[in-house]
């Protein structure tokens, strides 16, 4: 699996820049305890102006820190620079845009069966991950003749944890036990747990 993680600086300059005559990046990268460190250095020169036949030197330095969650495994991960530009803005702020690339990226194997379905009409990539014991004891209360699954929901745009919770009849203190639901927004996952019986 590959990831690739965007960097966007805009660098001051102290004086008018009219042109950017050369310009080259360097890179230092380098895995400390599951967070990618390290260093681009821009260098180059530039006119002041445009008649100017005179250059000037710029250095800088823009430091690099990307955590990385624990999900993934990082024994062959693979750290480089994929892509720069660059653009000058009022003659005066260049504004350096990077992808760093992640590489051999692994996430840690699921403890459940997966099984992917168009669960309804309203969210076609949602998934069911259906447990290989017959139902947690958080719904020690149903009879033996139900069953438990869960809803895995992506988080899209104009969801609320109320619409979220209504939508799907489970309350937010249900949804607790299985989530963080502090600060939920576009794009999280939320795992969503049901019951039906055999007759559903």
């Amino acid at each position: 699996m590959k990831k690739t993680v965007p960097l966007k600086k805009d660098i001051p300059f102290k004086s008018n820049v009219s042109q950017i005559v050369s310009i080259s990046l360097d890179h230092n990268f380098y895995l400390d305890d599951r967070v990618v460190k390290g260093n681009l250095n821009v260098s180059g020169s530039y006119k002041m102006n445009d008649v100017s036949i005179n250059t000037e030197d710029f250095n800088f330095d823009i430091p690099v820190n990307i955590e990385l969650s624990d999900r993934y495994i990082l024994d062959d991960l693979k750290i480089t620079l994929d892509d720069f530009y660059y653009e000058l803005i009022d003659n005066n702020t260049l504004s350096i845009n990077v992808e760093i690339g992640l590489d051999e990226l692994e996430e840690h194997p699921i403890k459940y069966e997966e099984v992917v379905e168009k669960v309804d009409n309203r969210e076609e990539d949602l998934e069911i991950e259906t447990l290989k014991e017959d139902k947690p004891r958080l719904f020690d209360n149903f009879n033996n003749d139900d069953y438990c699954s869960y809803k895995v929901y992506m988080v899209k745009e104009n969801d609320t944890l109320e619409s979220i919770t209504t939508y799907y009849k489970v309350s937010k203190e249900v949804l607790e036990q299985y989530n963080d639901i502090s600060d939920i927004k576009i794009g999280d996952k939320l795992i969503i747990p049901y019951v039906f019986n055999e007759t559903d």
